[in-house]
């Protein structure tokens, strides 16, 4: 959610295996992201983009920086799903436009040209032709299922071909169906997650959800879900700043000595 290469390589170095570059919520701009799936891309984990909304050009930004997927949140129909999908695709599945010099160096290729004294690709990415031929099939398009209608029409959303995951963003869910997660989750939005993760199966998709903590995440994980967060660096940063900091005032302990502390000084030396 928050700019910079730096911390982007150090989130990579973590041992996760796709970070999401988030355009939504997150503090980034067209060239933040950019360089944010430059810098994950080249620390060997897959910069999966998250758009603001359903729009053909933001699509298109997003592909051509290089990322290995798209999150395209709140769409609502299979209608919206499947103009998701055209602008995802290269002809003839779709009529996302060819031209962009940038994805390439975030892939890396698998083989070299014997013949050739230079790799395919090799340590610089793939070749441009190996891009067309195989982005189609190899970029993932996760699609949000978070409001009302879009739990309506899940079954119509998996099934729509070129959806890869079905993504649930509990919060946005809840509160759209009336079960706004306070401290914890009613068991009408347990359902509904429960829903959706048996809609994707059925069509033969992946699951995907957003958790606030590694355990949550594992709990998802156990349950059979395929793409799952387990923090942003926003949060993070904040979490593990203030925990240092109520750590270094100490405790109940340590102010009620403190408090004596000063107390018999005053009384010594007032």
């Amino acid at each position: 959610m928050l700019p910079g290469t730096t911390h982007s390589r150090i989130l990579a170095r973590t041992g996760v295996d796709w970070i999401c570059v988030d355009t939504e919520h997150g503090l980034l701009s067209d060239s933040s992201m950019h360089e944010a799936v430059a810098a994950i891309a080249a620390a060997g984990v897959s910069p999966v983009v998250r758009i603001a909304a359903n729009e053909a050009w933001m699509v298109k930004r997003a592909l051509d920086s290089g990322a290995h997927g798209l999150i395209v949140p709140l769409l609502q129909t299979a209608d919206d799903a499947k103009r998701l999908v055209a602008s995802a695709k290269f002809p003839p599945l779709g009529t996302r436009g060819f031209g962009s010099p940038f994805p390439m160096e975030k892939f890396h290729a698998m083989y070299s040209d014997s013949s050739s004294s230079s790799l395919t690709g090799g340590k610089g990415g793939v070749t441009q032709t190996q891009y067309l031929q195989q982005a189609n099939e190899a970029l993932v398009t996760v699609v949000q299922i978070e409001t009302a209608e879009a739990l309506a029409n899940v079954d119509a959303i998996a099934a729509v071909e070129g959806v890869d995951v079905l993504l649930i963003g509990p919060f946005d869910l809840g509160n759209n169906i009336g079960h706004p997660i306070i401290e914890a989750m009613d068991q009408e939005l347990k359902d509904a997650i429960a829903k959706i993760h048996a809609a994707a199966g059925k069509a033969g998709k992946r699951t995907g959800i957003y958790c606030t903590s590694g355990e949550q995440a594992r709990e998802y994980a156990d349950a059979g879900f395929h793409m799952i967060s387990c923090a942003t660096d926003a949060a993070v940063l904040g979490r593990a700043s203030a925990d240092a900091v109520k750590k270094a005032q100490g405790g109940v302990l340590h102010s009620a000595y403190q408090g004596v502390k000063d107390g018999v000084s005053k009384m010594t030396y007032g």
